[in-house]
């Protein structure tokens, strides 16, 4: 491991030719919250506006230096990913064929696109990710070109550890604890392996999306596997299997040190970051500071270091996560009520509502020769409370309801 540090101090020296250091900043609003000094290490400030970019200048630039000829470089990603090769591309002069799924939003595209300006060719192929990968690694054998693998590869995790260089750097200590985000792990590799090996005292905590948990699940297993569903929702980290390289780095992990983080209750972060401290984080960049309410005994009085690893948030996605948000803190449901069909029923229903109560959504069909017909509603209120008393009432009055705000299939049908 002693290699492994100073490879990353080269690494990491060798970076500033592409930017500066990205911020150590100390938290007030969660130090004071947590009774602790809370720094975010703002991987979301980095050019492209995630760490990816250190990983893939580091595996490229190794690749340019042990074999100069080599001109093409190819890699699938539907984000950050893409965009840190994208500017690497430009930054070497080398042309970069980037594979992105047909499903990808167009803001991405953009970005990627302007990174790499006229280095880079995106091909827009495949509905899911799965897809993309098998045809860029086909072109890639056709090519003769060089695959930057987003996580599992050795170059790409050996970039990722300048994060932690910087930190040491920064902070001018070691921290008492990291806590660090995984998808596929190449940042979590990256980083534990150099501070294990600076100050073996370091704690961590990893922290993975509850629909992506492929470290909990490599850990338990002894070995990588794949997870049967995944939710794309915290695209940055929404990984089915763990690579094999970060698994080998992380299998000393304890299980009870991985943190799942509801990718709802990821959302309320997101937003108090945005309307608290100005602060843009992606669903993914959001984690390390979404589950500091779960270790709030052990980190007081502690210095923590939280990874924001990356701000590629596009803001049409703005009321999606305040939806969410708002599920998940029970201020918003959706029910489907069985009103009957008889003049001042709604009326009836409408006085049960209270002061804070508000109808954000009112759907009804009244069907002949039936004596009720249904109603989907979404209600917001103030206080997770108010539903109690709202839903005591209903049954009081015998109007049948359903609450769907948790059920999956009829959300994402209906809502």
């Amino acid at each position: 491991m002693e290699n492994f540090a100073q490879n990353a101090r080269q690494a990491t020296a060798a970076l500033r030719d592409l930017f500066e250091p990205t911020p150590l900043q100390r938290n007030d609003h969660l130090s004071q919250r947590y009774g602790a000094e809370i720094w975010l290490k703002r991987e979301d400030l980095s050019p492209v506006r995630s760490y990816k970019l250190r990983g893939a200048f580091t595996a490229m630039r190794k690749v340019r230096t042990q074999t100069p000829d080599q001109g093409k470089f190819v890699c699938a990603s539907a984000g950050n990913h893409a965009q840190g090769v994208a500017f690497a591309c430009r930054h070497f002069g080398v042309q970069g064929t980037i594979f992105m799924p047909v499903t990808t939003p167009q803001q991405k595209i953009d970005k990627t696109r302007i990174f790499g300006a006229d280095m880079v060719e995106i091909v827009l192929t495949g509905d899911y990710f799965d897809q993309t990968l098998a045809a860029a690694k086909a072109y890639c054998m056709e090519q003769g070109a060089h695959f930057l693998s987003p996580f599992d590869d050795q170059d790409v995790i050996l970039g990722q550890s300048s994060v932690a260089v910087e930190i040491l750097d920064q902070l001018g200590r070691a921290p008492d604890m990291v806590i660090l985000p995984v998808g596929g792990g190449g940042l979590s590799s990256g980083v534990t392996a150099y501070l294990r090996a600076m100050d073996p005292r370091i704690q961590f905590r990893f922290v993975e999306p509850l629909g992506g948990a492929s470290l909990r699940a490599a850990l338990r297993a002894g070995h990588p596997v794949t997870l049967a569903q995944v939710n794309s929702f915290v695209d940055g980290a929404a990984v089915a299997r763990l690579g094999d390289a970060n698994f080998d780095l992380l299998k000393w992990v304890d299980p009870s040190h991985v943190l799942l983080a509801p990718e709802d209750r990821i959302c309320i972060t997101m937003l108090e970051m945005l309307n608290v401290e100005g602060i843009v984080l992606e669903p993914a960049g959001a984690m390390s500071v979404d589950v500091l309410p779960e270790l709030a005994d052990d980190i007081k009085g502690k210095t923590v270091v939280c990874v924001t690893s990356g701000g590629n948030f596009d803001f049409e996605r703005l009321p999606e996560v305040k939806e969410r948000a708002q599920r998940f803190a029970g201020l918003k449901k959706y029910f489907v009520l069985r009103m009957p069909q008889r003049p001042g029923a709604l009326r009836d229903f409408l006085d049960m509502l209270g002061p804070e109560d508000d109808i954000a959504r009112f759907e009804y069909l009244k069907k002949s020769a039936r004596n009720f017909g249904s109603v989907m509603i979404g209600i917001e209120t103030k206080r997770p409370e108010n539903f109690t008393i709202l839903f005591g009432k209903l049954d009081a009055a015998a109007f049948p309801y359903r609450d769907i705000t948790n059920d999956g299939i009829l959300s994402e049908f209906l809502i």
